[in-house]
């Protein structure tokens, strides 16, 4: 998404929140830091600037915005004080950690005539099943910060993830447990007052045979099995019952798969959302097969 907004021309900022470094595992680039740096530019004009946040490093940058702690920030850490504080309430911890992003989409430029510094924020956020915990940062935070700086801080956060300028966008695969995660995600984030953009169907497989041929092959009809055999003996493989009967069995297996995928993909084109749906990629997703999942979901999402 953050490559495919970026062809249009704007500066995109692509964070994380959890270590994990798919971007720059992705993009080959070196890991991501805590400091902005650009990652990818086009041109159109258009670049991706990454970003991974760290809740250590973020609670640092707060104790300084507000309470300008300067050297002392560094003894806190020296201590173990920001160590514990980002551990003891994982409320807290999640406010500093979509703090950090939340800063960068109110940040402007300089000048008499400002304007967002980041036309787009993409924020790698947890994997589904985690998504609403994450985000409902005011319910999070309420045990430990009825008022103050926090409990605002939190309040301005939730704000800006319930309003239109914000939109998440759930990633699965047509599988029945990951696309049973996303149909409850949306239900408890829809409790939450918080607006799905699109669900995104990722590694769908293409059918390879026709529905007729899947219809043989999952019958085993004694055509297909001649039919096999014939084609193994004309390119000079010497067959057998083990054989042809091992490979018809692996043909039976993967339309049967191929059907369950078609079942939970029909359950996904239902949603009252959009749905869109990236190739799978035999061999893993690099940097110039970002490219194609960029411009296949540019034309479907219509950015």
């Amino acid at each position: 998404m953050a490559p495919a907004l970026a062809a249009r021309g704007q500066r995109v900022l692509l964070a994380e929140v959890e270590g994990r470094q798919g971007p720059a595992r992705v993009l080959d680039v070196a890991p991501l830091g805590t400091e902005e740096r650009t990652l990818v530019t086009d041109p159109s004009g258009g670049e991706v600037v990454g970003l991974s946040v760290d809740a250590k490093t973020a609670l640092l940058e707060y104790l300084q915005k507000f309470y300008k702690l300067g050297r002392a920030g560094s003894i806190l850490e020296k201590v173990g004080a920001v160590d514990f504080a980002t551990t003891i309430a994982p409320g807290v911890r999640d406010v500093l950690l979509i703090g950090r992003v939340y800063e960068a989409v109110g940040r402007v430029t300089k000048g008499a005539k400002k304007r967002p510094v980041f036309d787009s924020v993409v924020l790698d956020a947890p994997p589904t099943g985690r998504i609403g915990r994450f985000l409902n940062v005011n319910a999070e935070v309420s045990d430990v910060a009825k008022v103050g700086p926090v409990r605002n801080r939190a309040d301005s956060i939730t704000r800006l993830l319930q309003s239109p300028a914000t939109a998440i966008h759930l990633v699965t695969l047509p599988e029945e447990m990951p696309v049973q995660e996303t149909l409850d995600a949306i239900d408890e984030l829809g409790t939450l007052s918080l607006r799905v953009g699109s669900v995104i169907a990722n590694g769908v497989r293409q059918p390879i045979l026709t529905d007729e041929d899947a219809a043989a092959v999952a019958d085993q009809d004694p055509r297909v099995h001649e039919a096999l055999e014939a084609a193994l003996t004309a390119v000079g493989i010497k067959t057998g019952p083990a054989l042809v009967g091992g490979l018809l069995q692996d043909g039976a297996d993967h339309v049967e798969r191929a059907r369950l995928r078609a079942e939970q993909h029909a359950i996904l084109q239902a949603l009252d959302v959009p749905v869109h749906a990236l190739p799978h990629l035999s061999d893993g997703v690099e940097s110039g097969e970002l490219g194609l999942l960029a411009d296949v979901l540019a034309e479907q999402e219509g950015l």
